[in-house]
């Protein structure tokens, strides 16, 4: 976060633009940051993702192919990778299937930061169609990147984190079983860490599901992993319990 805070992205600007044929709209971007105070962090990677959308559609290439796009995307600054995950995440021409696949490639990027901007850019188009986005992502659990796997919880987290809520998980969690129960026992303690605050956000509006979810899998999947995930997601059942005493 430190990280993300320090980048001046005025900056960065001036200095990639021109170097991916767009350096005409260097002024019109620095002022639309100075303009709403959007010059570091979440608000400034997200305000240039959408401007820089709008720029690649009046060129008429599809988005996700142009070479302006390919540019940024492959960039060797990680911000810069940022706001093309947001290109993608706000691009409204592309369906659900379409950002999934564009977005991947950034759910699995070798900067923790740019993966946490994957699910954050694509999560408002996961929730127009909730029972498709959970069906899609299935797959993307099983997969043998534990990014990729982290990305499909970490996007549908009921509270979230720097992001809106998402009430239909809060009030019914067993909807996203098909994405929980396949990582209850994951290797990787990135993923572990995923499905424990999931879980945990859960408990704040369903304990007793979460509870017995719990007791489920302890039945059926009595590894250390499992343990693990069970002690992150019952951390605030445990708490309201100490503090009723």
């Amino acid at each position: 976060m430190t990280e993300w805070q320090a980048v001046d992205h005025m900056h960065l600007l001036r200095i990639v633009l021109p170097h991916v044929t767009l350096g005409a709209y260097v002024p019109q971007l620095v002022g639309q940051l100075e303009e709403t105070g959007s010059t570091s962090g979440m608000k400034a990677i997200r305000l240039i993702g959408q401007e820089l959308l709008a720029i690649l559609h009046k060129s008429g290439e599809p988005t996700a192919t142009s070479s302006v796009f390919l540019s940024l995307a492959n960039h060797k600054s990680d911000s810069v990778r940022c706001w093309s995950a947001y290109i993608i995440g706000l691009d409204n021409t592309l369906s659900l299937e379409e950002k999934l696949a564009q977005i991947r490639k950034f759910a699995a990027d070798h900067h923790f930061g740019v993966r946490e901007i994957a699910w954050m850019a694509i999560r408002d188009s996961l929730l127009h169609d909730l029972n498709h986005s959970i069906q899609l992502l299935s797959e993307w659990v099983l997969d043998t990147d534990q990014n990729i796997r982290r990305f499909a919880v970490e996007a549908t987290r009921p509270r979230g984190v720097w992001c809106k809520h998402i009430d239909a998980l809060k009030n019914e969690p067993a909807r996203c079983l098909p994405l929980l129960t396949p990582v209850k026992s994951d290797p990787a303690k990135y993923v572990q860490d995923s499905v424990g605050n999931w879980l945990n956000d859960a408990s704040k509006s369903q304990p007793d599901w979460v509870t017995q979810l719990c007791d489920e899998w302890l039945k059926t999947s009595d590894t250390k992993e499992t343990k693990r995930i069970i002690t992150k997601a019952k951390r605030t059942i445990l708490k309201s319990r100490t503090e009723q005493k």
